[in-house]
């Protein structure tokens, strides 16, 4: 079976002839669907309230001059069927604790078993965000980790007209339910900067914590997945390490990467990341994307750029990131892949924020730029949820390169011996015809309506259309830094200068390597 991929650039909401036979076989009934979509964009078929997009809102993935490793033709047509939500919490927004609610686009999942389909058209369920470390920007902070509990009810927009910022928000309507606090042998954990490590007994791990007479763990959480159990898989910078947590917040196990990902200065650990070490993980360039498969028996965790001794720490030689895979039963690592990242044509390299697990060879990826709301300049480049595949890709699990100056790509160049993932670009977040269609834009005026810079987070939820099974809502959050100028931190007042909006974005996408069924048992429906 051939699980290569094609990016769609005809636009058509009906794939070519004979491509999806290959994965999921079309049935006459759901051929003449196809038609029906068309002629309901013409006003000829009334679906009751399931609507659908109109065919127009369509679009294609070209990326100008932006450059793409082993990118390849595909057997089969991803299908981008256009935004469909939008909405956002207020920057100043509070949680429980009083504590700017905020930094939470680092990563979400939709809480289980709690996604449906209501009678009138809207879709209801609960997310849970995950913040990083915390509002940083002087330096981190003592701010102990935590999750968020959102319920939201989305009514999806499928016209063509380009609707108010104000109605656009009532697309995808978000409200704050509870938060969880994380704990580590009984104490709280801390955002602080780590300048040590510690080994606890019954463990080997060396834990990063803030001062060599300090016992809290320290985190820089940016990877979140909730198993069928109710615990979670939790990813961090610091470490780079990956943690199981309980549904009250308490850390159980910890899984720790080869010794190439691990940081080191002068070949000692130091897990710092106001410096880059000489080898490992870049400062602030950890494990940012984090998923499982379905069925929960795999973990996956994605660097969010090139280790140091791979190109790591520039922007022109950082592309070839590591991805590792994991059984979650016994922990033993089981593959690692080269995954290269997306270049602009300078060259610089668009690192990435998050991935989500589409079957054992593809996996969404979320590569982006800095630029936006809250970022570095108003007008971004590239802001795109991709595809990439490892089906050809060279295992380099538990061989040379996992040593801690293990090199695939020394210098940056890639070392011939090894094959990388495929990498495809998808869904664009810069689209302005669908960012007109919600009242948002890219570039200047600097303002509530200017798209956010840091986009961290995936979701997939069914769409629940007989007629398009192979379709799917596809989630992401924003991480607004805590940005905002009326925040709370650890009890304190501040004033980030500025007010940038925790948003969220919804598409509708048809992936058809996906296997049925599967996105529901990933999210307990």
């Amino acid at each position: 079976m051939d699980h290569s991929l094609k990016a769609s650039t005809s636009c058509s909401l009906s794939p070519p002839p004979g491509s999806l036979s290959k994965i999921n076989p079309m049935s006459s009934l759901q051929k003449f669907s196809v038609l029906l979509v068309h002629l309901a964009a013409l006003g000829f078929v009334q679906a009751g309230n399931l609507q659908r997009p109109d065919p127009s809102l369509c679009s294609d993935t070209h990326k100008g001059s932006d450059t793409f490793v082993n990118k390849r033709l595909l057997a089969y047509s991803l299908i981008i069927k256009g935004l469909v939500a939008f909405g956002f919490i207020p920057s100043d927004a509070k949680d429980k604790y009083g504590e700017t609610l905020g930094g939470f686009g680092s990563a979400m999942a939709l809480q289980r078993g709690t996604f449906r389909a209501k009678p009138d058209g809207k879709f209801e369920g609960k997310m849970i965000v995950l913040p990083d470390r915390g509002y940083n920007v002087e330096a981190p902070i003592d701010w102990q980790t935590r999750l968020h509990y959102l319920s939201f009810m989305m009514k999806p927009y499928y016209g063509t007209d380009n609707l108010t910022f104000a109605d656009a928000q009532k697309t995808l309507q978000l409200q704050y339910l509870s938060t969880t606090l994380f704990t580590f042998r009984d104490q709280p954990t801390s955002g602080a900067d780590p300048s040590a490590f510690k080994t606890f007994p019954g463990s080997s791990i060396q834990y990063p914590i803030a001062a060599s007479n300090y016992t809290r763990l320290t985190t820089d959480t940016e990877g979140l997945v909730q198993n069928a159990d109710g615990t979670f898989w939790i990813s961090d910078e610091y470490g780079p390490y990956i943690y199981l947590v309980s549904s009250k917040g308490k850390v159980l196990k910890t899984i720790a990467p080869p010794d190439a990902a691990l940081p080191r200065i002068n070949g000692s650990l130091n897990f710092t990341s106001i410096r880059d070490p000489d080898t490992g993980r870049s400062a602030n360039q950890g494990f940012e994307g984090l998923t499982t498969s379905a069925s929960g028996d795999k973990v996956y965790a994605l660097m969010q750029s090139a280790l140091r001794q791979d190109g790591g720490g520039n922007k022109t030689t950082n592309r070839y990131a590591r991805l590792f895979k994991w059984d979650a039963h016994n922990l033993k690592l089981e593959a690692e892949y080269v995954v290269p990242l997306p270049q602009s044509s300078k060259p610089s390299t668009y690192a990435q924020s998050e991935i989500h697990w589409l079957n054992k060879n593809q996996f969404l990826v979320l590569a982006r730029d800095g630029d936006g709301n809250g970022g570095d300049g108003a007008k971004s480049a590239y802001k795109s949820i991709d595809i990439f595949d490892t089906s050809n890709a060279t295992n380099i699990a538990n061989t040379i390169y996992d040593s801690a100056t293990g090199s695939v790509a020394p210098g940056g160049q890639l070392l011939g011996t090894i094959v990388p993932a495929t990498y495809t670009p998808f869904v664009s977040l810069l689209n302005t015809t669908q960012l007109a269609r919600f009242g948002l834009h890219n570039g200047k005026p600097v303002d509530q309506t200017l798209i956010n810079s840091k986009w961290e987070s995936l979701a997939l939820a069914p769409a629940r259309d007989p007629q398009n099974p192979d379709d799917y809502f596809l989630f992401t959050f924003s991480d607004n830094d805590f940005q905002t100028t009326n925040g709370v931190a650890m009890g304190k007042p501040y004033n980030a200068s500025i007010n940038v909006d925790n948003q969220a974005l919804v598409w509708r996408v048809t992936l058809p390597s996906v296997k049925r069924g599967s996105v529901e048992e990933a999210i307990g429906i």
